[in-house]
């Protein structure tokens, strides 16, 4: 089966692409995606206290408001949020589930991309979007012993429903935005819970309450009075991208929120200073919460901060030969965000696989297209996921921008269009050059940075230039083929 574009992914950027599609007139496309539903990363997680860092207003697309019943919205609004927008917009025939794709291969003659399923199966598209996201492999650390402990044990991002956590000494892995929802939750039932922490993140106040229904009617009489306050969110949330970017200077009003939260919530010094990071602001993912800190302050809570050195079936031994017994683990590890488009293989021009062009680490022009691979676009793909405001902005920056090249492919008669790699070069070569004086690159370890120190996930800018950058689809570019006969570029 052919197909004019074949959209790979049915979260929000998947989604918002079918949406931009359908209002283009475009109907003959395709949303694969691995699972039974929709949803992306938010279907895949389901862990305790689940809710979303950015306010609700910004977390959600600027053409379709929504009627959330907090400043924050918790995963089961935000996944009803998105199956309404599949509703209203008549996304339901273009979806495919149960269809992940395990290889994508360029046929230069025919200028069509051949995909092949995980079950065998096939199909062909002249256009292919990539919506995968960053968050969907979970990260499980290297630990000596870890599968062979006795008890039942699992990764945040994969949660086990199925087991009872009440009076249990559980052992949770990892201290970053999944356990610090998480581990409040849980300390509620549990018998006693160790929190492992290899480094103290960053909480900032989570300025949070539902919606009072005096509010639902001025926004719903005055719309315009919820676009100024989604507005507001995103100044935010440039402000303190500013700070990430430009000068960790322009910090020092989150840095006195947290240190009045950290100081107010918890009352041992001792246990303050182990909650208190060792790098600058924004060096690693900044969480928000008001529940952390004074979860850590509970009796039956211990902030482990001694290093593990291996896992044995009864629990957890730290470096100095300390075991502390466990009933359950939870690894709250993170995921495997530099690992783009994982585990699917794409081979281009000549046969040239995506993996060996990016040996040295991921790159795209734009985050959104890669040279010697034709027609094919991503979606929060390298450098643009953010630190301080919405991934839904930069998903509807880069939507755009890839109408415009389906829009070109069809207005031009072109068979396909390629993005210059001396464009690519050049894009990249400043990505790295404005990384530089970012907070990223201040000496922490994050997921944001390769081994050798070169950002490939992080936009080293304020929000609102990515959305200048990509306002329109620049042909100029790309190189280009013309459409051969009975192609069907038209």
């Amino acid at each position: 089966m052919a197909y004019q574009v074949a959209v790979i992914g049915a979260g929000f950027g998947g989604i918002g692409m079918a949406i931009a599609l359908k209002q283009a007139g475009i109907d003959d496309f395709v949303v694969l995606d691995r699972a039974g539903d929709l949803g992306g990363t938010w279907r895949d997680n389901s862990y305790p206290g689940l809710t979303c860092d950015i306010p609700s207003h910004l977390y959600s697309f600027s053409f379709r408001p929504w009627r959330w019943s907090r400043r924050f919205p918790p995963r089961e609004e935000i996944l009803a949020y998105l199956h309404a927008l599949v509703d209203e917009r008549g996304l339901g025939a273009h979806l495919r589930f149960g269809s992940g794709v395990a290889a994508a291969e360029f046929d230069e003659g025919r200028a069509v991309w051949n995909l092949t399923l995980d079950d065998g199966g096939t199909l062909q598209a002249r256009a292919v979007v990539c919506a995968l996201g960053q968050l969907g492999r979970p990260a499980l650390p290297d630990i000596a012993g870890r599968d062979g402990f006795a008890g039942p044990w699992w990764h945040s991002g994969r949660w086990n429903h199925d087991a009872d956590l009440a009076g249990k000494r559980v052992a949770v892995v990892g201290t970053g935005a999944s356990a610090i929802q998480f581990v409040p939750e849980i300390a509620k039932v549990a018998g006693h819970v160790d929190v492992y922490q290899r480094s103290a993140p960053y909480v900032l106040p989570k300025a949070d309450r539902p919606y009072r229904d005096a509010e639902h009617a001025l926004y719903d009489r005055l719309p315009v009075v919820r676009k100024a306050d989604r507005l507001r969110i995103f100044l935010y949330g440039e402000l303190l991208t500013s700070g990430f970017v430009l000068s960790p200077k322009m910090l020092a009003a989150p840095m006195q929120l947290w240190r009045r939260q950290l100081r107010t919530q918890i009352a041992d010094p001792e246990l303050r200073a182990r909650c208190t990071p060792d790098y600058v602001l924004g060096c690693k993912r900044v969480a928000f919460s008001n529940d952390w800190y004074p979860a850590l302050a509970r009796p039956d809570v211990e902030l482990v901060t001694e290093p593990i050195e291996r896992v044995v079936p009864d629990g957890v031994v730290t470096a100095g030969g300390t075991t502390r017994g466990a009933d359950v683990i939870i690894y709250g590890t993170g995921f495997k965000a530099a690992e783009f488009l994982a585990p699917m293989a794409v081979s281009g021009l000549g046969g040239r696989r995506l993996r060996d062009a990016w040996q040295d680490g991921p790159q795209a022009y734009l985050g959104i297209t890669v040279s010697g691979f034709p027609n094919f676009f991503m979606l929060y793909g390298p450098n643009t996921n953010l630190g301080g405001n919405s991934i839904i902005y930069m998903l509807e920056s880069q939507i755009g921008y890839v109408l415009g090249a389906v829009r070109a492919l069809r207005a031009e008669r072109l068979g396909w269009l390629d993005v210059r790699p001396e464009v690519q070069e050049a894009f990249n070569a400043w990505v790295q050059s404005a990384s530089h004086s970012s907070v990223w690159e201040s000496g922490c370890h994050n997921w944001y940075l390769t081994a050798s120190g070169r950002n490939i996930n992080n936009w080293p800018a304020q929000t609102f230039m990515y959305r200048y950058r990509v306002r329109r689809f620049d042909l100029g570019a790309y190189r280009i083929r013309p459409a051969m006969a009975g192609s069907g570029a038209a």
